[in-house]
């Protein structure tokens, strides 16, 4: 009986650490790849586009980051930098994804939504903590604390490449 129990506990835990499909589908494709290069002269603020909303995602610290938004994979952030994103009016889904340290366990995925109204500026900021575990905190941030964080970190810029990551590259194994 006792084994029985243990063996429950084990597949539920199990489970519970197996994001949903509904959850993980805010995120883009598996096989998702960016050149990345930093800009450390590019610190203005842009305006959204007329009818659009502007989306900008922060990272202060951590590894590098791919960030989804409604399905697919937006950009990636390198390090301590930000990027930009014009997006429709509407309800959005985020998905931010790290690469966690080798040997270090914990939860390499963040979700948000929000719903963007046109002409408005959205700041969101994913932080990692590492510690015996890392965690991701993707989470809005206040805007005078993001056109700081903005001034002071260099511009990501991405670009799709068409290339298959490492396996322990960005996605966890299941």
């Amino acid at each position: 009986m006792k084994s029985a129990v243990i063996v429950l506990l084990l597949a539920a835990s199990a489970f519970a650490q197996t994001p949903s499909a509904v959850a993980t589908s805010a995120c883009g494709p598996k096989d998702a790849s960016f050149d990345v290069k930093l800009d450390k002269a590019q610190h203005t603020l842009a305006e959204p586009d007329p009818g659009k909303a502007l989306v900008y995602f922060i990272q202060e610290k951590g590894s590098d980051a791919l960030l989804g938004l409604d399905g697919a994979w937006v950009g990636q952030t390198k390090k301590s930098s930000y990027l930009a994103v014009s997006v429709e009016p509407g309800e959005h889904h985020v998905c931010a994804e790290v690469h966690t340290p080798r040997g270090i366990p914990g939860v390499p995925l963040g979700f948000l939504h929000f719903t963007a109204e046109a002409g408005n500026v959205y700041y969101l900021d994913a932080r990692v903590v590492y510690g015996a575990e890392s965690y991701l905190f993707l989470s809005a941030v206040d805007s005078d604390q993001a056109k700081y964080l903005i001034a002071s970190l260099p511009l990501s810029v991405s670009t799709s490449t068409p290339s298959t990551p490492k396996k322990d590259q960005f996605f966890p194994q299941h």
